[in-house]
């Protein structure tokens, strides 16, 4: 299987975006076309890929997370990150009851409309990476090489009004100007305790952390499973940074497997 094509890199601003399905990417594509020559023309598709691959005039390209650990030292690189639960959830409800037939990857891993959320769990767990649609790969496949960290800054989905405005400021020393605030994209479930009613047994609990454990290392280390369980509002906490690729303080105490 080829490496997937994870980041946008927009080659005149020298700047990188590791996205991650179900975590505001519709949102944050549609602020990284304000930098772009020439706007979209009105209907385009801006959130697939084949826009940022060939439809920008050249300005940008879609690039390995290997490519893009390249390109580091000379690019500005950023991600945003959610609780794992509320990523699995809203993928779940989307991709698998929502619409009539799951994304063509999610049926070849066996995962079909309707499905229980515990048959789905199973699936995933019986799954190696390698074969897993994008939308259910955890956060550190996307983002990391090993025990490297790809972005120099990771943003949380709930706190992502404070994370953006950071992140503005950094670009704006770089003479990058981006949206003030997001524009909402795709938002769909807005009941804050709708998680604990699918997380109800200790096995489902269980098998989600098999699987996203080290996404919960990695980037909610904070935080209890009850807290991102109950998706109550978190703690504001700076967002992840890293000027090097040396082991980042955040990944010094943290194995994720290979």
């Amino acid at each position: 299987m080829a490496q997937p094509h994870h980041f946008i890199r927009m080659k005149q601003h020298k700047l990188l975006y590791g996205r991650v399905p179900k975590a505001a990417n519709s949102s944050i594509k549609a602020a990284l076309c304000r930098l772009l020559t020439e706007r979209p023309l009105k209907g385009t598709k801006t959130t697939s890929d084949k826009f940022w691959q060939t439809e920008t005039n050249d300005e940008t390209e879609l690039i390995t997370l290997r490519k893009a650990r390249k390109y580091r030292h000379s690019h500005f690189s950023f991600s945003f990150v959610r609780n794992p639960f509320d990523r699995l959830i809203a993928a779940y409800n989307n991709k698998v009851i929502e619409i009539e037939e799951p994304p063509m990857p999610m049926q070849r891993m066996g995962i079909c409309h309707g499905m229980s959320f515990s048959d789905f769990l199973d699936v995933l767990i019986a799954t190696p990476f390698n074969r897993y649609d994008v939308h259910v790969l955890p956060q550190s496949q996307l983002l990391c090489i090993g025990r490297q960290i790809i972005p120099k800054f990771v943003g949380r989905v709930e706190q992502i009004d404070d994370h953006w405005h950071e992140l503005r400021s950094i670009l704006a020393r770089q003479g990058i100007e981006v949206m003030e605030s997001l524009p909402q994209k795709n938002v769909r479930r807005t009941e804050r305790n709708s998680l604990r009613s699918y997380f109800h047994d200790d096995r489902l609990i269980e098998k989600t952390v098999q699987l996203y454990g080290d996404d919960l290392q990695l980037f909610y280390s904070d935080c209890s499973l009850a807290q991102l369980i109950d998706n109550e509002p978190l703690m504001p906490i700076e967002p992840l940074q890293s000027r090097s690729l040396k082991l980042s303080s955040w990944l010094r105490h943290y194995g994720l497997r290979q």
